[in-house]
């Protein structure tokens, strides 16, 4: 049985998210803690810029995936958090530069937060991704 990207008909279909996502039994999940725009070093890049960060929190999201066998078409579901009331568009076409064509995406879930750990963090992207 495969992983299903569930976009029912009658319903808003969106190139960016699915409606839904349906695991069979054999699925390995792969948890991703929440990621920030920092560079190797912890250091975050381009203070101000929501656009640099997601980018770069996208990247490493996507390092975590590969460390515990992963890949990025592999999730199955993001958490995406937005300190206070930035314009997200910036965020969302580093997300869909980062998603590409890889096929039907997965659930997102966009929230607007007070702050993050850090008052420079614009962004923190958390995923989870099942492989069989």
């Amino acid at each position: 049985m495969a992983i299903e990207r569930l976009n029912p008909g009658g319903m808003h279909a969106n190139p960016a998210y699915s409606q839904g996502v349906s695991l069979p039994a054999s699925a390995r999940v792969v948890l991703v803690g929440g990621q920030n725009g920092v560079d190797s070093q912890g250091r975050i890049v381009s203070k101000g810029d929501l656009a640099a960060q997601t980018a770069q929190a996208l990247a490493n999201l996507a390092k975590v995936l590969e460390a515990g066998g992963a890949k990025p078409e592999d999730l199955i579901s993001l958490s995406v958090y937005i300190a206070g009331d930035q314009d997200i568009r910036p965020a969302f076409g580093a997300w869909m530069a980062f998603w590409g064509d890889r096929g039907a995406p997965p659930i997102v879930k966009v929230l607007r937060v007070a702050g993050l750990g850090n008052p420079d963090f614009l962004i923190e992207i958390e995923g989870q991704a099942a492989i069989l």
